[in-house]
């Protein structure tokens, strides 16, 4: 059984970066070979060997407003923009079909920086930091400011996460979930991401001069928007069309945090499965916006991946604009594909600059034949454009677009999607203690081959994400090797991710100043890390994605992984839900009213990580694999309200409840057992016996998960799911439906179904 594969197009473009501050005015920059890139102005770089930057000038109000994170604040001006430009009225849209997916690296690091640079010099740090502080807060507070209410979510996958955030822009959107997406990617210039660059020796000391002098990246920030819509409803309302998203691909290196494969073997798989999903050859491909950092291993692989690909091609053009814009890290692929969307509607190809005549003649021997564009732009009809990002974690994700009409390849098959495997870490409260903690001495990890020298690598967020893969797999009877490594791929879900390595960092960096950060710790701080050690350890290479996005991603990542198996981009996903509980996590919760006696009668902490094995029927069936349950379907629905607020209705919940239902094919009476979402919120309570009561009145079983384990946050709610399949598995029951909540009024339910 399959559905037909929907149009995507993109109706709306905004941007902000070194170059401008606008669409217009950062084209007319980029496809001149005008560089951004100066001297850093943020912060001081006095002891550090390198000193430049592609900063965006503090341009008006809107960017020196406290309200938000500055990386909301570049994010709500880029959004703006394209939201204008694609000229919606959101006076008359359903509001609730509109969603925003946003991909960032360092999320509220400026707050981070704020927060804890004001308590070092004995000022009082202000607790509203606190909330702009996680990656989770960004696609909410866009929602919020703009009175969106569709699905939100934040892709962490660092380098590559704008990319990514509009490949699943149009998955939710294929799979009927929205009709428009605010889609794209944003980092602000930091303290932390430069000084963790600055250990790593990978900063350039002058102007990065990608696949050329290859001696370093330009960190940049700013924020890359594009409106993506079905081709439907932007017919419908009279939208222009700018192009096609095709389709995208995504792939796992499994070969180390920081370096890409020297063989190219992950782009290369990125770059296949993009043509593939797409319904392209390579051979049609007119124009590549590389992901070209400047780094000699980065260029080194991303050569060899383009010369092996596309062999002898002077026809395809190639550039990298990061030579002008910077490293703008998880907004660089958004940006980059509003540059590319631009040169598909201006028939120019943006050059990559810096090249001496000597540089040119080299690069010449360098790029096998293929047609890099150096210093000056090239006048060509650009019909089908690719845009490539490669990320820390060995991710790596390229995405299509098509300036003529096409239908993508692939439909998406609606056979059942199994959960096959269990892998549960989670918390006890020791006596006295002020929250629960889960056990993942070295011991434990022993038991299942992790040897200390890698064990000792990892923080300890990425740990519990391990340690609970292993297990799961192991549930399973999944051994990863040559024949099923890219058939298998990883979704994580997260509120809050390695909070404590980041802020210890960013410690570190306040303390002892930006030329002191550590090169072990920094690789750790990205979120998506805990998914590339699991993918090194275990030799996945298939699709691998973090969502950063409040208490309830550990139930959004079951979804990704169901709609990755039928979209058929896997046979086999881990999904994942985890959070970590620490000193720091207890002083932020604390100090933000959560804990205790707070603003709402408080929740006790607890940390885990639980993973849930999701399997095609076919996949299973040619496995012999135990099926706990079927997932049937699922639902998400917001009530906006500022993020951190246990705020909410109802109402909202409800919907997302009877949304989960009818994609179930069943209505929401045939459900018998409820796993809910009370930890001790008074408001939380409301909500859920409200939404409850309206569908089921006295007539449903309600359990919960957060008494044994505290509040683990998206572990809680995965293992709400968990133990929900579980007692399916030998109940009588032929429905169950775990629901989950997520500061700023969003709501997720998935319904299982007796196998």
């Amino acid at each position: 059984m399959s559905d037909s594969i929907k149009r995507c197009v993109v109706t709306g473009l905004g941007l902000v970066c070194a170059l401008g501050d606008d669409a217009a005015s950062c084209a007319a920059s980029a496809f001149s070979g005008k560089s951004g890139i100066k001297d850093v102005e943020s912060f001081g770089t006095a002891n550090c060997y390198s000193h430049k930057g592609a900063e965006v000038p503090l341009m008006d109000e809107q960017l020196c407003s406290s309200k938000y994170d500055r990386t909301t604040l570049l994010c709500i001006k880029a959004a703006g923009e394209a939201l204008a430009d694609s000229g919606l009225d959101l006076g008359k849209e359903d509001r609730r079909k509109i969603g925003v997916i946003l991909g960032t690296c360092i999320g509220g690091a400026a707050s981070i920086d704020k927060y804890y640079t004001d308590s070092h010099e004995g000022r009082p740090a202000d607790s509203g930091d606190i909330l702009r502080m996680p990656a989770s807060a960004i696609a909410n507070n866009v929602a919020v400011h703009f009175g969106l209410d569709g699905i939100t979510a934040n892709i962490v996958n660092a380098c590559a996460a704008g990319t990514m955030s509009l490949a699943g822009a149009c998955d939710m959107i294929r799979a009927g979930k929205a009709d428009v997406f605010v889609a794209g990617g944003c980092d602000s210039f930091s303290s932390l991401a430069y000084a963790g660059f600055h250990a790593l020796h990978a900063l350039a000391e002058e102007a990065c001069s990608p696949f050329n002098h290859s001696n370093g990246i330009t960190l940049g920030e700013g924020s890359g928007v594009l409106i993506i819509e079905s081709y439907e409803h932007a017919v419908a309302r009279g939208a222009k069309i700018y192009c096609d998203v095709l389709g995208a691909g995504v792939s796992s290196d499994a070969y180390h945090i920081t370096a890409p494969r020297p063989d190219g073997e992950g782009q290369m798989s990125a770059i296949r499965r993009a043509a593939r999903n797409s319904g392209v050859d390579l051979s049609e491909i007119d124009y590549i916006n590389a992901h070209g950092t400047g780094t000699s291993k980065n260029d080194e692989a991303e050569f060899l991946s383009l010369r092996t690909l596309f062999g002898n091609r002077p026809d395809l053009a190639v550039s990298s604009t990061k030579s002008m814009n910077g490293h703008c890290l998880g907004a660089a692929g958004s940006i980059e594909a509003v540059l590319t969307v631009e040169a598909m509607n201006r028939g120019e190809v943006p050059p990559t600059i810096g090249y001496s005549t000597e540089d040119i003649e080299a690069l010449k021997e360098k790029s096998g034949g293929i047609g890099f564009v150096a210093n000056e732009k090239q006048t060509k009809d650009v019909g089908i454009a690719m845009s490539n990002s490669f990320a820390f974690g060995g991710n790596n994700a390229s995405i299509v677009f098509s300036g003529e009409p096409r239908v993508a390849a692939r439909e998406r098959n609606m056979d059942p999607v199994y959960i096959t495997g269990i892998g549960e870490v989670t918390g006890t409260k020791a006596e006295g203690a002020s929250g629960y903690t889960a056990d993942i001495s070295p011991e434990v990890f022993k038991q299942h081959g992790v040897k200390t020298a890698f064990l000792r690598k990892l923080d300890r967020f990425s740990e519990l994400v391990l340690l609970s893969g292993i297990v799961a797999l192991e549930d399973a009877g999944i051994k990863v090797d040559d024949t099923n490594a890219d058939d298998i791929g990883i979704v994580i879900g997260t509120s809050d991710g390695p909070m404590t390595e980041i802020v210890n960092f960013q410690k570190l960096v306040i303390e002892n100043g930006t030329e002191n950060g550590s090169a072990f710790m920094f690789p750790n701080t990205v979120y998506n890390a805990a998914g590339g050690y699991l993918s090194i350890f275990t030799g996945i290479k298939g699709y691998n994605i973090t969502i950063a996005n409040g208490f309830q991603a550990g139930l959004q990542s079951v979804m990704y992984a169901c709609e990755t198996i039928r979209r058929g981009d896997g046979s086999i996903m881990l999904a994942t839900g985890a959070d970590e509980m620490t000193d720091v996590e207890s002083e932020l919760y604390g100090n933000a009213g959560y804990l205790g006696n707070g603003r709402d009668s408080g929740f006790e902490l607890g940390e885990g990580s639980v993973t849930l094995i999701l399997e095609s029927s076919k996949s299973a069936s040619e496995r012999g694999s135990k099926k706990l349950a079927q997932i049937a379907g699922y639902g998400t629905a917001r009530h906006s309200v500022a993020y951190g607020k246990a705020e909410g209705t109802g109402e909202a919940l409800a919907r997302a409840i009877e949304e989960a239902a009818a994609d179930a094919g069943i209505s929401a009476s045939d459900i018998r057992t409820v796993y809910g979402f009370a930890n001790g919120s008074k408001t939380l309570d409301e909500i859920f016996n409200e939404a409850v009561s309206k569908i089921w009145g006295n007539g449903i079983e309600v359990k919960n998960v957060r008494s044994e384990c505290g509040e683990a946050r998206a572990a809680s709610a995965a293992l709400s799911l968990a133990r929900a399949a579980k007692e399916m598995e030998t109940g009588e029951g032929e429905y169950s439906i775990a629901l989950s909540y997520g500061a700023g009024g969003i709501y997720s339910a998935v319904v299982l179904k007796k196998a």
